[in-house]
């Protein structure tokens, strides 16, 4: 996807060895980058959401693997990175995912070349996500031609919730895939963008990103979706998602749920756009996934730019009230119409991910 016409990544190696990154906890008030020297800065971008969204979090902890190999390619230093790595977000399964399939290509590989393979199997992982996002994106325009034929040349309009698109993965995205395509296509979609309480990463990322590609959006409160759905001025909903239960079941931004809710009360389709990564098959269903609790200064705090344009940050709240701030929820599978993965779309059930995922 482009920036100020210019393609970009959110995540790509330099020549000296050091990785650089979109530092995403700058937007959307300025576009900057930031260098990744060692496994502890890969460990830090995740935890301050410098990186954020489950594939690119992957993407950077196998790059924060290489990079620890780099300075140390013993098979202790190996444990270490991963353990570290690892214990930075607990909700997204594609981190867990992505550092075992590091640790089951190095483990036996001696220390002279472990750096090397580190290096590629890292640079595989960012291009096989965005061939991966490029084919959800194709299945789920699908979804959204049949649906734009119906509209008799009106709008499409989309509501999604958090970000899913290019800034949460290597490119393209999983939610947001299908809309660029259908924009390009010559579609005409408009997108609802909850704003997404408490770090507004609808407001800030993704209006920012459809907003770079051109694509008609508008933010809203997070409590409107509901009230545009009654209104029927929403046809459709996609989502992504950061780890997704073999029964269907779907862990992703706090507030997703109560989406998910209004669209099945008001006959909206609401689909779950993800990568294979993120299917957790050890888990039964979603009351076993982990939730993060976040901070509590996300809620009671809000940073923003001033009118003379520097960028602070301020309290909302009462002061001395405490804040709870959990930054997942679940939405159980029969609120979901269906998911949308890099091999079709399947119906959310343990039947429905085997049709598509039979290994």
């Amino acid at each position: 996807m482009k920036i100020g016409g210019t393609h970009y990544r959110t995540i790509w190696p330099r020549a000296d060895e050091t990785v650089d990154v979109i530092d995403q906890a700058r937007l959307p008030h300025e576009f900057a980058t930031a260098v990744l020297r060692s496994a502890e800065d890969c460990a830090e971008a995740i935890k301050k959401m410098i990186v954020r969204g489950a594939p690119l979090i992957g993407a950077t902890a196998a790059y924060g693997v290489a990079l620890a190999m780099r300075r140390e390619p013993s098979g202790k230093a190996l444990i270490s990175a991963l353990d570290m790595l690892r214990a930075t977000r607990p909700t997204a399964v594609n981190l867990r995912w992505a550092l075992k399939r590091m640790h089951d290509a190095l483990h036996n590989r001696g220390h002279g070349e472990r750096f090397a393979m580190a290096w590629r199997e890292a640079a595989a992982i960012c291009d096989e996500d965005v061939a991966v996002c490029r084919a959800i994106g194709a299945h789920g325009l699908k979804l959204l031609r049949a649906a734009a034929a119906k509209k008799n040349g009106a709008p499409l309009d989309i509501l999604t919730h958090c970000n899913a698109g290019w800034l949460a993965c290597v490119d393209w995205g999983t939610a947001l895939a299908p809309i660029y395509m259908a924009h390009d296509e010559g579609i005409a979609v408009h997108v609802w963008v909850d704003e997404t309480r408490p770090r507004n990463q609808g407001a800030s990322l993704t209006a920012y990103e459809l907003g770079a590609h051109g694509v008609p959006h508008t933010i809203i409160a997070d409590n409107a979706g509901g009230h545009y759905m009654q209104a029927g001025r929403v046809d459709l909903c996609v989502v992504g998602t950061d780890r997704v239960t073999r029964n269907g079941d779907v862990a992703n931004k706090i507030g997703t749920y109560l989406k998910a809710l209004a669209a099945k009360d008001n006959g909206v389709p609401f689909y779950v756009a993800l990568p294979s990564s993120t299917i957790d098959w050890t888990l039964a269903s979603g009351v076993d996934i982990p939730i993060e609790e976040r901070s509590a200064d996300e809620v009671l705090k809000m940073t923003g730019r001033l009118p003379g344009g520097a960028i602070a940050t301020v309290e909302i709240a009462a002061p001395g009230s405490p804040a709870a701030n959990p930054g997942f929820d679940v939405t159980p599978a029969r609120l979901v119409t269906g998911f949308v993965t890099e091999r079709g779309v399947c119906v959310p059930s343990e039947e429905g991910l085997h049709s598509l995922f039979p290994q």
